[in-house]
Protein backbone atom coordinates (compact mmCIF):
# COMPACT_ATOMS: atom_id res chain seq x y z
CA UNK A 1 0.00 0.00 0.00
CA UNK A 2 1.39 3.40 -0.97
CA UNK A 3 0.89 6.29 1.43
CA UNK A 4 1.57 9.78 0.13
CA UNK A 5 3.83 11.98 2.25
CA UNK A 6 1.98 14.32 4.55
CA UNK A 7 4.79 16.85 4.70
CA UNK A 8 3.15 19.19 2.18
CA UNK A 9 -0.36 19.08 3.67
CA UNK A 10 0.43 21.47 6.55
CA UNK A 11 -1.37 24.81 6.42
CA UNK A 12 -1.66 27.64 8.90
CA UNK A 13 -4.59 29.48 10.41
CA UNK A 14 -6.40 32.00 8.24
CA UNK A 15 -6.13 34.98 10.58
CA UNK A 16 -3.20 36.37 12.56
CA UNK A 17 -4.85 35.53 15.88
CA UNK A 18 -7.96 33.86 17.26
CA UNK A 19 -9.33 34.01 20.78
CA UNK A 20 -10.45 30.72 22.33
CA UNK A 21 -12.47 30.36 25.54
CA UNK A 22 -11.88 27.51 27.98
CA UNK A 23 -15.15 26.91 29.85
CA UNK A 24 -14.45 24.83 32.94
CA UNK A 25 -18.05 24.00 33.76
CA UNK A 26 -20.70 21.32 33.15
CA UNK A 27 -24.35 21.84 32.30
CA UNK A 28 -26.41 18.73 32.97
CA UNK A 29 -30.05 18.82 34.06
CA UNK A 30 -30.76 20.88 30.93
CA UNK A 31 -28.98 23.99 32.26
CA UNK A 32 -29.48 25.98 29.08
CA UNK A 33 -29.37 29.33 30.89
CA UNK A 34 -25.95 28.71 32.52
CA UNK A 35 -24.48 27.45 29.24
CA UNK A 36 -25.57 30.57 27.38
CA UNK A 37 -24.35 32.78 30.23
CA UNK A 38 -20.86 31.26 30.00
CA UNK A 39 -20.83 31.58 26.22
CA UNK A 40 -21.89 35.23 26.45
CA UNK A 41 -19.10 35.91 28.93
CA UNK A 42 -16.63 34.26 26.56
CA UNK A 43 -17.96 36.25 23.63
CA UNK A 44 -17.66 39.43 25.69
CA UNK A 45 -13.96 38.68 26.22
CA UNK A 46 -13.46 38.45 22.45
CA UNK A 47 -13.59 34.67 22.04
CA UNK A 48 -14.60 33.26 18.65
CA UNK A 49 -14.65 29.64 19.82
CA UNK A 50 -15.63 28.14 23.19
CA UNK A 51 -14.35 24.72 24.29
CA UNK A 52 -16.22 22.71 26.93
CA UNK A 53 -15.13 19.69 29.03
CA UNK A 54 -15.79 16.04 28.26
CA UNK A 55 -19.54 15.24 28.05
CA UNK A 56 -20.57 18.64 29.46
CA UNK A 57 -24.34 18.04 29.36
CA UNK A 58 -24.11 14.71 31.23
CA UNK A 59 -23.47 13.96 34.88
CA UNK A 60 -20.28 11.89 35.09
CA UNK A 61 -21.97 8.64 34.05
CA UNK A 62 -18.83 6.42 34.18
CA UNK A 63 -18.66 6.89 37.95
CA UNK A 64 -20.48 3.53 38.01
CA UNK A 65 -20.57 0.53 35.70
CA UNK A 66 -24.29 0.91 35.07
CA UNK A 67 -25.22 2.73 31.85
CA UNK A 68 -28.50 4.63 31.78
CA UNK A 69 -30.71 5.09 28.74
CA UNK A 70 -31.12 8.82 29.34
CA UNK A 71 -27.33 9.33 29.20
CA UNK A 72 -27.43 8.75 25.45
CA UNK A 73 -29.14 10.31 22.46
CA UNK A 74 -29.46 9.73 18.74
CA UNK A 75 -27.60 12.14 16.44
CA UNK A 76 -29.62 15.35 16.42
CA UNK A 77 -30.87 14.77 19.99
CA UNK A 78 -31.56 17.38 22.65
CA UNK A 79 -27.92 17.86 23.65
CA UNK A 80 -26.81 18.45 20.07
CA UNK A 81 -29.77 20.79 19.60
CA UNK A 82 -28.92 22.74 22.77
CA UNK A 83 -25.32 23.28 21.66
CA UNK A 84 -26.41 24.44 18.22
CA UNK A 85 -29.06 26.82 19.52
CA UNK A 86 -26.72 28.30 22.13
CA UNK A 87 -23.94 28.82 19.55
CA UNK A 88 -26.36 30.53 17.17
CA UNK A 89 -27.91 32.77 19.84
CA UNK A 90 -24.55 33.95 21.20
CA UNK A 91 -22.87 33.86 17.75
CA UNK A 92 -19.84 31.89 18.88
CA UNK A 93 -18.44 28.56 17.71
CA UNK A 94 -18.73 25.78 20.30
CA UNK A 95 -16.97 22.46 20.89
CA UNK A 96 -19.19 20.28 23.06
CA UNK A 97 -20.00 16.58 23.23
CA UNK A 98 -22.51 13.83 23.97
CA UNK A 99 -22.91 10.07 24.21
CA UNK A 100 -24.44 9.26 20.85
CA UNK A 101 -26.14 6.00 19.90
CA UNK A 102 -25.48 5.54 16.20
CA UNK A 103 -28.48 3.99 14.39
CA UNK A 104 -26.23 3.07 11.46
CA UNK A 105 -24.20 0.80 13.77
CA UNK A 106 -26.95 -1.00 15.72
CA UNK A 107 -27.21 1.93 18.16
CA UNK A 108 -23.70 1.38 19.47
CA UNK A 109 -22.78 4.18 21.86
CA UNK A 110 -19.82 6.51 21.33
CA UNK A 111 -18.39 9.40 23.38
CA UNK A 112 -18.65 12.02 20.65
CA UNK A 113 -17.19 15.53 20.43
CA UNK A 114 -19.41 17.92 18.43
CA UNK A 115 -18.18 21.12 16.74
CA UNK A 116 -20.62 23.91 15.87
CA UNK A 117 -19.91 27.14 14.01
CA UNK A 118 -21.27 30.52 15.10
CA UNK A 119 -24.48 29.95 13.10
CA UNK A 120 -25.19 26.81 15.14
CA UNK A 121 -24.45 24.40 12.29
CA UNK A 122 -22.72 21.12 13.15
CA UNK A 123 -19.49 21.18 11.14
CA UNK A 124 -17.48 18.32 12.64
CA UNK A 125 -17.44 15.43 15.10
CA UNK A 126 -15.00 12.97 16.64
CA UNK A 127 -15.43 9.75 18.63
CA UNK A 128 -13.21 8.92 21.59
CA UNK A 129 -10.72 6.15 20.84
CA UNK A 130 -8.97 5.14 24.09
CA UNK A 131 -11.31 4.21 26.95
CA UNK A 132 -10.24 3.58 30.56
CA UNK A 133 -11.96 0.99 32.73
CA UNK A 134 -11.16 1.57 36.40
CA UNK A 135 -12.74 2.92 39.55
CA UNK A 136 -14.62 6.14 38.79
CA UNK A 137 -13.90 5.84 35.06
CA UNK A 138 -15.84 2.74 33.94
CA UNK A 139 -16.01 4.01 30.38
CA UNK A 140 -16.02 0.77 28.39
CA UNK A 141 -19.18 -0.07 30.31
CA UNK A 142 -20.88 3.01 28.80
CA UNK A 143 -19.62 3.38 25.22
CA UNK A 144 -17.32 1.84 22.66
CA UNK A 145 -14.01 3.03 21.16
CA UNK A 146 -14.04 4.81 17.81
CA UNK A 147 -13.85 2.91 14.54
CA UNK A 148 -12.02 5.65 12.63
CA UNK A 149 -8.85 7.69 13.26
CA UNK A 150 -9.08 11.43 13.99
CA UNK A 151 -9.32 13.91 11.14
CA UNK A 152 -8.83 17.66 11.00
CA UNK A 153 -12.00 19.78 11.10
CA UNK A 154 -12.24 22.93 9.00
CA UNK A 155 -14.83 25.67 8.62
CA UNK A 156 -13.44 28.05 11.28
CA UNK A 157 -10.51 30.52 11.13
CA UNK A 158 -8.36 27.68 12.50
CA UNK A 159 -7.95 24.07 11.46
CA UNK A 160 -8.44 21.89 14.51
CA UNK A 161 -8.45 18.35 15.76
CA UNK A 162 -9.92 16.69 18.84
CA UNK A 163 -8.58 14.07 21.21
CA UNK A 164 -10.87 13.28 24.15
CA UNK A 165 -9.23 12.84 27.56
CA UNK A 166 -7.34 9.49 27.57
CA UNK A 167 -6.65 9.81 23.84
CA UNK A 168 -3.89 12.27 24.79
CA UNK A 169 -1.95 9.43 26.42
CA UNK A 170 -1.50 7.81 23.01
CA UNK A 171 0.20 10.80 21.35
CA UNK A 172 0.11 9.40 17.81
CA UNK A 173 -3.41 10.86 17.52
CA UNK A 174 -2.13 14.38 18.20
CA UNK A 175 0.81 13.84 15.85
CA UNK A 176 -1.50 12.60 13.10
CA UNK A 177 -3.73 15.65 13.44
CA UNK A 178 -0.74 17.98 13.32
CA UNK A 179 0.54 16.24 10.19
CA UNK A 180 -2.92 16.70 8.63
CA UNK A 181 -2.60 20.44 9.24
CA UNK A 182 -4.17 21.09 12.63
CA UNK A 183 -3.29 24.44 14.18
CA UNK A 184 -4.62 23.30 17.54
CA UNK A 185 -5.66 20.02 19.14
CA UNK A 186 -8.43 20.28 21.71
CA UNK A 187 -8.62 17.78 24.55
CA UNK A 188 -11.89 17.89 26.54
CA UNK A 189 -11.33 15.79 29.64
CA UNK A 190 -12.57 14.50 33.00
CA UNK A 191 -9.51 13.81 35.15
CA UNK A 192 -8.77 13.52 38.90
CA UNK A 193 -6.97 16.18 40.86
CA UNK A 194 -4.15 13.85 41.97
CA UNK A 195 -3.08 13.09 38.38
CA UNK A 196 -2.88 16.70 37.22
CA UNK A 197 0.92 16.93 37.06
CA UNK A 198 1.04 13.90 34.77
CA UNK A 199 -1.59 15.42 32.49
CA UNK A 200 0.36 18.68 32.42
CA UNK A 201 3.49 16.77 31.36
CA UNK A 202 1.72 14.72 28.68
CA UNK A 203 -0.13 17.66 27.16
CA UNK A 204 2.99 19.85 27.05
CA UNK A 205 4.95 17.04 25.41
CA UNK A 206 2.19 16.59 22.82
CA UNK A 207 2.32 20.30 21.99
CA UNK A 208 6.10 20.35 21.60
CA UNK A 209 6.41 17.15 19.59
CA UNK A 210 3.48 17.96 17.30
CA UNK A 211 4.38 21.67 16.92
CA UNK A 212 0.81 22.84 17.43
CA UNK A 213 -1.28 24.36 20.19
CA UNK A 214 -2.88 21.97 22.69
CA UNK A 215 -5.88 23.15 24.72
CA UNK A 216 -7.46 20.92 27.36
CA UNK A 217 -10.61 21.75 29.34
CA UNK A 218 -11.43 19.72 32.46
CA UNK A 219 -14.66 19.05 34.32
CA UNK A 220 -14.62 21.35 37.37
CA UNK A 221 -15.50 19.36 40.48
CA UNK A 222 -16.02 15.94 42.11
CA UNK A 223 -19.11 13.95 41.11
CA UNK A 224 -20.53 10.79 42.68
CA UNK A 225 -17.46 10.50 44.96
CA UNK A 226 -15.11 10.62 41.95
CA UNK A 227 -12.38 13.20 42.63
CA UNK A 228 -12.61 15.03 39.29
CA UNK A 229 -10.86 18.38 39.13
CA UNK A 230 -7.66 20.25 38.38
CA UNK A 231 -6.88 23.07 35.96
CA UNK A 232 -7.75 23.51 32.35
CA UNK A 233 -4.71 24.25 30.18
CA UNK A 234 -3.67 26.11 27.04
CA UNK A 235 -0.19 25.24 25.75
CA UNK A 236 1.80 26.89 22.96
CA UNK A 237 3.61 24.86 20.28
CA UNK A 238 6.93 25.39 22.09
CA UNK A 239 5.50 23.92 25.32
CA UNK A 240 4.91 27.19 27.17
CA UNK A 241 1.82 27.04 29.38
CA UNK A 242 -0.18 30.07 28.30
CA UNK A 243 -3.10 29.49 30.63
CA UNK A 244 -3.59 27.25 33.67
CA UNK A 245 -6.94 27.93 35.25
CA UNK A 246 -9.90 26.66 37.23
CA UNK A 247 -11.93 29.79 36.40
CA UNK A 248 -15.33 29.06 34.93
CA UNK A 249 -14.50 31.12 31.81
CA UNK A 250 -11.00 32.06 30.65
CA UNK A 251 -9.77 33.18 27.23
CA UNK A 252 -6.45 32.62 25.46
CA UNK A 253 -5.06 33.95 22.17
CA UNK A 254 -3.71 31.63 19.48
CA UNK A 255 -1.13 33.29 17.21
CA UNK A 256 -0.32 32.30 13.64
CA UNK A 257 3.27 33.56 13.94
CA UNK A 258 3.94 31.19 16.82
CA UNK A 259 2.61 28.25 14.81
CA UNK A 260 4.77 29.11 11.82
CA UNK A 261 7.89 29.30 13.97
CA UNK A 262 7.14 25.97 15.62
CA UNK A 263 6.64 24.24 12.27
CA UNK A 264 9.89 25.71 10.93
CA UNK A 265 12.05 24.99 13.99
CA UNK A 266 13.13 21.77 15.70
CA UNK A 267 11.34 19.39 16.19
CA UNK A 268 8.58 20.75 13.96
CA UNK A 269 10.56 20.43 10.73
CA UNK A 270 11.37 16.73 11.20
CA UNK A 271 9.74 14.61 8.46
CA UNK A 272 6.69 12.56 9.42
CA UNK A 273 7.76 9.49 7.41
CA UNK A 274 4.20 8.16 7.22
CA UNK A 275 5.01 5.07 5.12
CA UNK A 276 7.84 4.12 7.48
CA UNK A 277 5.47 4.10 10.46
CA UNK A 278 2.67 2.39 8.56
CA UNK A 279 5.01 -0.52 7.88
CA UNK A 280 6.15 -0.68 11.51
CA UNK A 281 2.64 -0.54 12.97
CA UNK A 282 1.26 -3.00 10.42
CA UNK A 283 3.41 -5.73 11.92
CA UNK A 284 1.41 -5.38 15.15
CA UNK A 285 -2.04 -5.49 13.53
CA UNK A 286 -3.96 -8.64 14.40
CA UNK A 287 -5.57 -10.56 11.54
Amino acid sequence: MHIETVADTVWVMKSETIRVALITEVFFDNEDRLLKSCLKEAKGQGAELAVLPELPLNPWSPATKSPRKDDEEQPGGWRQTMFGEAAAEVEIAVLGGAIQADPEFNNRRFNTALLFDASGSLIGSYRKTHLPEETGYWETSHYEPADEPPRVMTGLPISLGVQICSDANRPQGTHLLSAQGADVVFNPRATPVETYERWNLVLRANAVTSACYVISVNRPRPEFDVDIGGPSLAIAPDGEVLLETTDQVAVVTIERERLEKAKANYPGYLPERAQFWVEGWSELVED
